[in-house]
């Protein structure tokens, strides 16, 4: 699955932790950096990623931003240093990919602590690395602070499901939210193909398979193609990338099964043309008349700075396969018109927009005007209407069902 624990949005998020100085515990004058140490301190000082880079000290990004560590670990470090805190974790298909790619990504975990996500570069100053801080336990649905809705779009049997943003927005953390949440309704087989594996998944009621890419299977398609011979009920796929994946993905959701999966896209227009993308223009007929058949919900993730300064909180953009979705999916002039029929969808649906989720983190006094402004659509639009101007029309996309907004 993804990652992203800065994914994690709303309390679990690490700017809610106190501040406390970057440095080595007090009366620590053994205190060697070694990659355990530091993974070990920084989750005791709730970072959620640690930028290691030849020439400069550490640095800890905590909440949405970056502080230099102090102490005894700010001595500025090198290429061979960085590359011998993680050696040991190094396997020889690693070292191949950072040769012949100049890059590559790996999953490590400490018992007890948690997990975490490396990435291992190169770059014009020598090798660098950013590491990511997930948590030790899979948080739930609701402690994300996440749209009832995509509860009950994870009971769902069949079809396809995408959760969308950019990177460090939530993705990772929600998928593995929602695959916990199966896990613990349902008695059915989850198979993951991830790119590292992140979050480690309980079984629950359920029988849950991990597999990772280069080390369980060679690529997401390849992965997909494999779960379906292994009697999945649901499938995750860590992302979805090339036209291999997105036409397994389809087919598999075609024949019966639940498949979630990521893609780096920023709003839910941005996602349908995207997967439509991945077909050449005499295929387009048959991939709208699939994907609409197919796809149960896009929900694209935007994390935004809390108003008491405790982290952030997520705004999610909410399609569902309604009717009229449906039919909007299988016409290329629909597609055009998704985000009024999703901010017309809100009160019938549970659907809806960025902005109507800002309204909603507004009016609940969880969000500051500023940021709203910061983030929406159309900052004068949304100002005009957060002062209850509004346009009065019935088809206000930025109204809540049968309510004016009151700030």
């Amino acid at each position: 699955m993804p990652s992203d624990p800065a994914d994690r949005p709303e309390d679990t998020d690490p700017g809610a932790m106190p501040e406390m100085p970057l440095a080595p515990p007090s009366g620590s004058g053994g205190f060697r950096l070694d990659l355990e140490s530091l993974l070990r301190l920084s989750v005791a000082h709730g970072v959620s990623d640690i930028h290691l880079k030849p020439g400069r000290p550490l640095v800890f990004r905590r909440g949405n931003s970056t502080e230099l560590a102090e102490g005894r670990i700010k001595e500025p470090l090198d290429s061979n240093r960085i590359l011998k805190l993680v050696e040991p974790i190094l396997a020889d298909h690693h070292r191949g990919l950072l040769d012949a790619r100049g890059g590559v990504d790996l999953g490590w975990g400490i018992e007890g602590v948690g997990r975490f996500r490396i990435n291992l570069f190169r770059s014009r100053v020598g090798i660098q690395a950013v590491i990511r801080v997930i948590p030790a336990h899979v948080p739930s649905l609701a402690d994300l602070s996440l749209p009832r809705v995509m509860a009950s779009m994870a009971a769902e049997r069949r079809g396809l499901i995408l959760v969308t943003g950019a990177a460090g927005q939530g993705k990772t953390t929600t998928l593995a939210a929602i695959a916990d949440h199966i896990a613990r309704q349902r008695a059915c087989h989850i198979v993951t193909i991830e790119d590292p594996i992140e979050f480690v998944l309980e079984d629950h009621r359920s029988v849950v398979t991990q597999r990772e890419l280069l080390t369980d299977c060679s690529g997401f398609d390849q992965g997909l193609r494999a779960a379906l011979r292994q009697d999945p009920d649901v499938i995750i796929v860590g992302e979805m990338r090339d036209r291999e994946t997105a036409e397994t993905a389809l087919q598999a959701a075609e024949t019966g099964h639940l498949v979630l999966s990521t893609m780096h896209t920023v709003n839910v227009k941005e996602t349908v043309n995207r997967v439509l993308s991945f077909f050449t223009e005499r295929e387009q007929i048959h991939a709208r008349v699939m994907l609409s058949s197919v796809l149960r919900a896009v929900f694209s993730m935007r994390l935004v700075a809390r108003k008491d300064g405790r982290g952030r909180v997520p705004a999610v953009e909410v399609m569902l396969s309604t009717a009229r979705i449906r039919d909007l999916l299988k016409s290329e002039d629909g597609i055009d018109l998704v985000p009024d029929a999703v901010a017309q969808g809100q009160a019938q649906y549970g659907m809806q927009t960025f902005d109507q989720a800002l309204a909603a983190l507004l009016r609940e006094g969880r969000i500051s005007l500023e940021e709203a402004l910061a983030q929406c659509t159309n900052p004068a639009d949304f100002q005009l209407r957060a002062r209850g101007i509004g346009t009065g029309t019935d088809a206000d996309p930025f109204k809540p069902a049968d309510q004016v907004l009151k700030f």
